[in-house]
């Protein structure tokens, strides 16, 4: 029992360190994103090319919205062409997006038992454009149910070819609907994360991640890697990392914004996150050895090292987490310690500092920078919540998530219902552009 003991010991001061070390290293990068200027660009005449692909599976409720949206772009219409990849639907979407003056490449399985998803509908679509690094000169993927700035391409424009066309480029990602806990928590998380993660990054010259909508990617490095060739169930991460290795830069862009619509059921959130648990511990798994030998191989820096390796094992902090609360009670179950022997007023005290400042403060502090709304003290019971529960719920997120993580051919489809009508009536954001 000595020996179990201090087995157990040990293990709670390995994950509390590493989640320390964690901790520090966020904290740190936060201090970057109070930073006003958001924009660091020149405004440019329009010149690049954009092809745009849209995968949409069974999305005729919602699949109207954004072909008009991209039909009045701020953008000269000879300048960018977009495409509905109706990826094995079997109602209406192909045919209403005809009606409606869009483009269609529909995508069909040959066999019944194929796996589907979008990085195979956006495989084949490639494929069937063909030579499109020779037309275009970056590509931008947009989720069906998506809303954006209709500066978009203006501002994407400007950044790219102010920044020495860069390989990536990741607009702001906003949110179309934030009511009830559900959605207001995905929003709470977007909101903190697009300033005080990406735009910290950015403004240390640091790879943002890639959110899976919304970024701009260029054809010429697209044609170079064969194609859409990632095939995991967190595409965007897994170009993102595969990207960051080869030494490519990944910009970010906070003035133009595409508006997503999150889950509002906690069912359809946990499937959600359970897929994306999947797909992050899959490509984390099979490209840390990589990631050291570019560290090795001076592909990257000690910067960029440390800012992948913290991102890729991001989500282990949750099971870091759920192992301390284990080990804590199986020591008090053996009757070795008691709840008071770990009580400390200081801990006590500074983990509640901790949690103001990086979770309440800077979500406040960038819901008005960002969004102009003001500290509402009513938000407090629901934020603090919300976030002891999506502990619970986020550690069995990922706990499945990286016990399926083998699996990455069964997609499980988010379905999407909010339509412009909808999104006016509950009063979410527009699409005006945002002034830097």
């Amino acid at each position: 029992m000595i020996y179990l003991k201090v087995i157990l010991q040990a293990l709670t001061t390995i994950t509390g360190g590493i989640l320390a070390l964690m901790m520090i290293y966020q904290l740190v990068i936060s201090l970057f994103g109070f930073d006003r200027r958001v924009k660091d660009y020149a405004d440019h005449d329009p010149e690049s090319r954009f092809l745009v692909l849209v995968p949409a599976h069974n999305e005729e409720r919602v699949i109207g919205d954004i072909i008009q949206n991209l039909q009045r772009m701020d953008y000269p219409r000879e300048l960018y062409d977009f495409y509905i990849i109706a990826d094995n639907c079997s109602d209406g979407t192909a045919e209403k997006a005809r009606r409606m003056g869009a483009r269609v490449i529909e995508t069909r399985k040959a066999h019944p038992d194929d796996p589907t998803g979008k990085p195979i509908a956006l495989r084949k679509a490639l494929e069937a454009l063909g030579d499109y690094q020779n037309r275009y000169d970056l590509m931008m993927i947009f989720d069906a149910d998506n809303l954006m700035d209709t500066n978009m391409f203006r501002e994407v424009n400007s950044q790219y070819l102010d920044k020495g066309k860069p390989d990536f480029i990741q607009c702001y990602l906003g949110a179309k609907n934030k009511q009830g806990v559900v959605a207001w928590f995905y929003y709470t998380g977007y909101t903190l994360t697009n300033r005080f993660f990406d735009l910290a990054k950015h403004r240390l010259g640091l790879n943002c991640a890639i959110g899976g909508t919304g970024f701009a990617m260029s054809t010429a490095y697209l044609h170079e890697r064969g194609g859409w060739t990632t095939m995991s169930l967190t595409e965007d991460f897994e170009i993102q990392v595969e990207a960051t290795l080869e030494g490519r830069r990944i910009l970010w862009n906070h003035v133009a914004r595409v508006y997503d619509e999150k889950p509002t059921s906690l069912c359809a959130s946990i499937r959600q996150k359970i897929r994306w648990g999947q797909g992050h511990w899959y490509v984390a798994l099979h490209n840390t050895v990589p990631l050291f030998r570019a560290l090795f191989q001076r592909r990257i820096g000690i910067g960029e090292f440390l800012s992948l390796l913290t991102y890729m094992y991001s989500i282990s902090a949750y099971v870091l987490a759920l192992i301390q609360a284990l080990v804590a009670g199986a020591l008090m179950l053996m009757g070795k310690v008691t709840p008071l022997d770990s009580f400390s007023w200081n801990s006590l005290l500074s983990g509640a500092a901790l949690f103001t400042y990086s979770y309440l403060f800077l979500f406040y502090w960038a819901d008005w920078r960002d969004n102009g709304i003001p500290f509402n003290l009513k938000t407090i019971p629901v934020m603090v919540g919300g976030f002891f529960a999506n502990l619970i719920v986020g550690a069995f997120n990922q706990i499945v998530g990286l016990l399926r993580c083998g699996d990455q051919q069964h997609w499980v489809k988010t379905e999407h219902r909010i339509n412009s009508r909808e999104a006016t009536e509950r009063k979410t954001v527009g699409l005006s552009s945002k002034a830097a």
